[in-house]
Order: C-alpha cells, then sequence, then structure tokens
C-alpha cells in the first residue's frame, strides 16, 4: 500500500510505501492517478453542489492496485493505493482513512514552524500513517 499526499501543484509533499520494494511502481501508479484527480476537480468545478465532496472515490483499479483520492479545499491532493486483493476495505472505511489522514495533515499545517510547501516531517503525523498503513494491508 502507498499514501502520497501532493501539493495543489502537483510535486510530493509526503510519500510512504509498504512494502519499499516496489516503490518506484508505486510512485508511477500514484502520479498517473494524478491526472485523473485533474479530470474529477475539473468536472466538479462546474456543479458547486458537489464541491463540498472531497472524497474523489476509486480513481481507477489496475491489476493489482486500487487507486482512491480525495482533495482538500486547498487543492492538495491525497492518494492512497491498496492492494486488489484487499476485498476487506470497503468504500467508507476508505473514505474514512482519508477523513483521518487530512485532520492530521491540517494539524502539521497548523504548526507554526512547518513552512507550507516543504516535504512533510513530523513523527506524530508518521505515526498516524503508519497505522493506517497496517489497516490498509
Amino acid at each position: 500500500a502507498e499514501i502520497c499526499i501532493t501539493s495543489m501543484d502537483n510535486y510530493p509533499l509526503y510519500i510512504r510505501s509498504i512494502p519499499t520494494q516496489g516503490e518506484l511502481k508505486f510512485h508511477y501508479t500514484v502520479h498517473t492517478s494524478l491526472d485523473v484527480v485533474e479530470e474529477k476537480i475539473s468536472g466538479v468545478g462546474k456543479a458547486l453542489a458537489d464541491q463540498r465532496e472531497l472524497y474523489l472515490g476509486l480513481l481507477y483499479p489496475t491489476e493489482d492496485y486500487k487507486v482512491y483520492g480525495y482533495v482538500t479545499n486547498s487543492k492538495v491532493k491525497f492518494v492512497i493505493v491498496v492492494d486488489s486483493s484487499n476485498t476487506s476495505l470497503r468504500d467508507n472505511e476508505i473514505r474514512s482513512m482519508f477523513r483521518k489522514l487530512h485532520n492530521s495533515f491540517t494539524d502539521v499545517m497548523c504548526n507554526p514552524f512547518y513552512n507550507p510547501g516543504d516535504p512533510i516531517q513530523s513523527k506524530a503525523f508518521d505515526s498516524i500513517v503508519s497505522t493506517m498503513m497496517v489497516q490498509a494491508c
């Protein structure tokens, strides 16, 4: 599984993958999913009622992975990649993972020592992501 947070300009703020041996493939999957995220955002922009919905759902499934997306109001993108073989994770569980990730991200942003746009290097954030990754694997 992999969790990635990218800025509104699509550069990575945080990337974490377990196991690490397929990391390059995960990075490729995340980068290709950003195009799908952009398409969904531009489609949502036309309907004001849908703009409140931050969870984008399943972006696309591949043979090996399912890729889910989430966008904050400030256009920061969260992507979670899970194994396709993991059928125990339901949509509402993925949604709650994104909510928890967004709350933790907000805590990082509220830190006066964090410069927005810098890579995230918070131990508290890392531990929350690690707990989520164990749940997703």
